[in-house]
């Protein structure tokens, strides 16, 4: 065995074809060299993407600059004031006030090299009382040269981070520049959810639970390990893992509704996927995709496999998604309840229909405005988008 504690998965289906039919869902058992933990429920349904319309931008909107003449503004999150915090991926982190952008100091060693950087930034839930602030940044600290993932909290003060702790830091090093991931989620329950990118390692990291990278992570506010963590009993397993077999998670945002967490990832040239976040599950990358090599031709034998989740939601070809959202505000009329995902490729804000579980149409929005990193729903409800080389812009209906 290449890794010791490296998950065996054994596809067993225990349901009847009554049964699955109906749920669409496999029961299978996740195995590792010497104990089995409980099964887990995979979903197999297929989602249907063919043969759905792309409405092309109908500009009934407008398009209002906050802040202009910004680099790559990576992350946003707000202050209970209204002021908007914003993160430059060359390392900087800001205050806006309304008026002007005020740099807050104290920030942690950034290593910068190709998709790493100053990446994600997220409050405390309860901020207005305990003043905290969460980075997501590439880090070289550790073992091995380069730098992986780290995530760090602290107090904002005076325009300050103070008291601040490393909560978490992805190893071993490398030097390799893309797959950080990196975003944040607070789930309904007070939970931190964040994304760690497979490193380009994909053939090593998303598949082996003893191993960083490809992966959710699921942690109190403090940093330390929930102890309902679905890998927490087994030996030699990143006990903060939430789910495995992602490739390069850059959007993650909570439901309005459900409070459930909801991501998307990039595919290597197709794929890309939305999923609903799910304790313990296996998101498939690289055993399968629907994604094609860099170049031409299928990058997995197959698109599906027992023990393996079907995304909600898949695109061929790639947007190169970066950033999400799901709208919960009458004032925008039909777009209230859909999905938003920025796209890098297209540079446009992509809107998802989504009615009876699934992606009935799509819709540009800010057709060719530039490659769109990110997009929030502000505390007033409205959207948010930041755009690379530009700045950051509030759209209204």
């Amino acid at each position: 065995m290449k890794h010791l504690f490296t998950l065996l998965l054994l596809a067993t289906l225990v349901l009847s074809c009554k049964n699955e039919s109906k749920s669409n869902e496999a029961i299978v058992a996740i195995q590792t060299n010497s104990n089995t933990i409980t099964s887990i429920n995979s979903n197999q349904q297929v989602p249907l993407v063919e043969n759905i319309p792309l409405i092309e931008d109908q500009k009934k909107y407008t398009v209002t600059p906050v802040i202009e003449g910004l680099n790559n503004a990576w992350g946003m999150t707000w202050l209970p004031n209204g002021d908007l915090i914003y993160t430059e991926k060359e390392g900087k982190l800001y205050r806006y006030n309304g008026t002007k952008s005020i740099e807050i100091t104290g920030l942690p060693e950034v290593y910068l090299r190709g998709q790493g950087g100053l990446l994600d930034v997220i409050t405390h839930p309860e901020f207005d009382k305990n003043g905290r602030i969460y980075i997501s940044y590439a880090s070289s600290e550790g073992e091995g040269s380069g730098g992986n993932t780290a995530i760090a909290a602290a107090v904002l003060k005076n325009d300050q981070l103070t008291d601040l702790k490393v909560l978490y830091k992805a190893t071993p090093n490398t030097r390799k520049g893309q797959h950080f991931g990196s975003r944040f989620a607070w789930d309904s329950d007070g939970y931190l959810y964040f994304s760690i990118g497979e490193r380009g390692e994909r053939d090593v990291n998303p598949q082996d639970l003893s191993r960083d990278g490809g992966k959710i992570y699921r942690l109190h506010d403090d940093g330390s390990v929930p102890a309902d963590n679905p890998f927490i009993d087994i030996a030699g397993a990143k006990t903060a893992a939430f789910t495995y077999g992602n490739r390069n998670p850059q959007g993650m945002t909570v439901h309005p509704k459900t409070g459930k967490i909801v991501s998307h990832e990039h595919g290597p040239q197709g794929g890309d996927e939305i999923n609903f976040v799910k304790p313990g599950r296996n998101y498939g990358w690289p055993v399968i995709s629907y994604g094609e090599n860099y170049g031409g031709g299928k990058f997995a034998e197959s698109t599906a496999k027992q023990g393996m989740e079907q995304p909600f939601y898949y695109w061929v070809p790639s947007i190169a998604p970066s950033g999400f959202a799901i709208l919960d505000n009458t004032a925008y009329g039909d777009w209230n309840g859909n999905y938003l995902v920025g796209s890098l490729k297209f540079q446009y804000l992509e809107m998802l229909y989504v009615n009876d579980n699934a992606v009935t149409k799509r819709e540009k929005i800010v057709d060719g405005i530039g490659r769109l990193r990110n997009v929030k729903i502000g505390p007033d409800g409205f959207i948010y988008i930041s755009v690379e080389g530009k700045g950051i812009f509030k759209i209204t209906r």
